[in-house]
């Protein structure tokens, strides 16, 4: 029976997750996963757990024969990753990428690739049971890691419907829902639930263990602060890029905060009882309201903008179906 080969880059926690789902779906057999990680030693370490059929050392070699090519690397090293597999991959090839911010992200999909291949821009939002954080390394990697978590899909507008539908199945296949968004609407959104959230971390580690006291003050640290100053990403670089590239949004979600911080203060000046009374309770009761439906799913959104599940069958006949993808592509030259 003839298969389709998926190259995944990155073989971490999200990239090793996403071979060890693979090979435990439906359309298994009917794929062949190679796997490219920057570190060899991962990379067979990847293979030994299962999440990939073969490793390759070379990234250009890993990635030329792909029918989808999945880039579970870092924000910062999405853009050298192109410029690097663009010239080499297969016409009809369709890329993905897990990173928190899209706009940019598509943006140098569009530049740098060529005509012949299809980029869609991805996300998957890691269910709060999972356990350890998105950036904790392979051993942290396990199948049902994407299990009915919502995998946020940005494609462009201009993107070839066939290529976004071969990833959703991809997506469906991993055992999470598909969930279209705009990318400049999903950078707006992912700034203030998780890229603002890393910030604020940052400045109460800063604020707290610089002070002469701390030798003092961490004695007393408990579950509070623990749980306040859990970082997604223990790479101080990764963290630098994703709050650079996304500023625009980032920095206006930091002026909210910064007005929220003053009524804060100024009400504490003021012993305004009922004002601290008032936003403690909205806060009890947001965070109360965000708990339940994200541990039931029920997010009783306005319109679902999740598809149907797919069979096994049905992903890997899109898969074959590339083949008349590729031969439409050469036939029509792309527009000017």
């Amino acid at each position: 029976m003839a298969t389709a080969q998926v190259t995944i880059v990155g073989l971490g926690y999200i990239g090793g997750s996403i071979g060890l789902a693979l090979k435990e779906s439906s359309a298994s057999a009917q794929i062949e996963i190679t796997g490219h990680d920057k570190d060899p030693l991962i990379a067979r370490a990847a293979r030994q757990k299962g999440a990939v059929d073969k490793v390759h050392w070379n990234l250009v070699a890993a990635c030329e024969e792909a029918d989808i090519l999945v880039l579970a690397i870092p924000l910062g090293a999405i853009r050298d990753t192109l410029k690097a597999v663009g010239p080499y991959l297969k016409t009809g090839c369709v890329i993905t990428d897990t990173a928190t911010v899209k706009g940019p992200v598509l943006k140098w999909a569009r530049e740098i690739l060529p005509d012949t291949v299809h980029f869609v821009g991805g996300n998957p939002i890691i269910n709060l049971t999972a356990g350890a954080g998105p950036f904790s390394g392979l051993d942290a990697a396990k199948a049902d890691l994407f299990k009915d978590v919502l995998y946020c899909l940005t494609p462009a507008p201009d993107a070839d419907p066939d290529a976004v539908e071969l990833i959703a199945s991809l997506v469906q296949q991993l055992g999470a829902l598909p969930y279209f968004l705009d990318p400049a609407e999903h950078d707006g959104l992912i700034a203030a639930v998780e890229h603002l959230p890393a910030v604020l971390t940052a400045v109460l580690l800063d604020v707290t263990s610089r002070t002469p006291t701390w030798r003092e003050m961490r004695r007393l640290a408990g579950v509070a602060y623990r749980d306040s100053t859990r970082l997604t990403s223990e790479d101080a670089t990764e963290n630098r890029e994703v709050c650079l590239i996304n500023r625009e949004n980032l920095v206006r979600w930091i002026g909210l905060c910064q007005e929220e911080l003053e009524a804060w203060k100024q009400a504490l000046m003021a012993q305004d009882t009922e004002a601290l009374d008032d936003w403690f309770q909205q806060g009890i009761e947001a965070r109360a309201g965000w708990l339940r439906a994200a541990q039931s799913g029920d997010w009783d959104a306005a319109a679902p903008r999740t598809v149907e599940m797919r069979s096994a069958g049905s992903f890997f006949s899109q898969l074959l179906g590339l083949g008349g993808l590729r031969e439409r592509m050469k036939r029509e030259p792309p527009e000017e």
